[in-house]
């Protein structure tokens, strides 16, 4: 088996190489800064990533929700001679979705993975300018949770499926173990962090503004602001039983996060 990780300078992406490092599991990381430069803009690029690999992790480009790169793509790799496929989806996403679509059709294995939001979208991008700052601007109000997920957590259950016989055919809806509103969350960066960090509550339409100001595709900017007005409408603080179902134990805590990576808030 050699894996294809697409995405692998991400945050899941970065992650599922180093677990297959440590299984010692043949893969190829790809990206669009690696040598071996993966693009989902450029289909000429593609050809030379899937050569003589037998499965691959899945990472649409997210800021693009157009279906055509996936349904393109899923054949290719088929014919190239992949026979397992994990998709990283996310809760939330429709039924009819063109690239779920594209994967359940594809003729072969596949594993389709809906996780919440990352913890680490505190830490590691998105938030983070702004926690810095002392003010992450959010849209809406109230005080609704929603159970944040590990990356770490969600790269062992892509690994577990991408190595592992007994996933094929199952969407796994994967949440971390406790739901925590923004202000709880953002609090206990504050503990390890020494900071202040206030919300500052705006109209969802001065929110996408905001993020189509800052470079993000108004679809893609539409689909977060009502994913977080959802969040704080007390709309999406379900758990999901993903992570426990796979590999036999709860996620890790935001808390255990917090600890992890509080350098990022130095």
């Amino acid at each position: 088996m050699t894996i294809l990780v697409l995405g692998a300078t991400g945050k899941t992406g970065r992650r599922v190489t180093s677990a297959l490092d440590a299984l010692g599991v043949a893969h190829r990381a790809v990206s669009r800064r690696t040598d071996l430069r993966f693009d989902w803009a450029d289909q000429s690029t593609w050809a030379p990533a899937l050569e003589g690999v037998t499965a691959v992790y899945l990472i649409p480009l997210a800021m693009n929700l157009d279906d055509a790169e996936v349904a393109a793509f899923v054949p290719q790799a088929v014919e190239a001679g992949v026979r397992r496929i994990v998709l990283l989806s996310a809760r939330g996403i429709p039924s009819d979705d063109g690239r779920e679509r594209a994967v359940r059709e594809s003729g072969v294995d596949w594993t389709i993975l809906r996780p919440t939001w990352f913890s680490q979208n505190f830490s590691e991008d998105y938030f983070l300018p702004e926690i810095l700052a002392g003010e992450v601007t959010l849209p809406g109000s109230g005080d609704g949770a929603h159970p944040f997920i590990d990356a770490q957590d969600i790269a062992d259950v892509a690994v577990a499926a991408l190595t592992q016989e007994g996933h094929a055919g199952v969407a796994y809806e994967i949440s971390g173990p406790e739901a925590l509103t923004f202000d709880e969350a953002l609090a206990r960066i504050g503990d390890v962090s020494g900071r202040s960090i206030r919300i500052n509550d705006v109209p969802a339409a001065d929110y996408t503004a905001m993020l189509v100001r800052g470079g993000i595709e108004p679809a893609y900017a539409e689909v977060l602001t009502m994913s977080l007005t959802a969040i704080r409408a007390g709309h999406d603080a379900s758990l999901s039983d993903g992570v426990p179902s796979v590999l036999g134990h709860d996620g890790r805590l935001f808390g255990d996060y917090v600890k992890e990576a509080s350098a990022a808030w130095s």
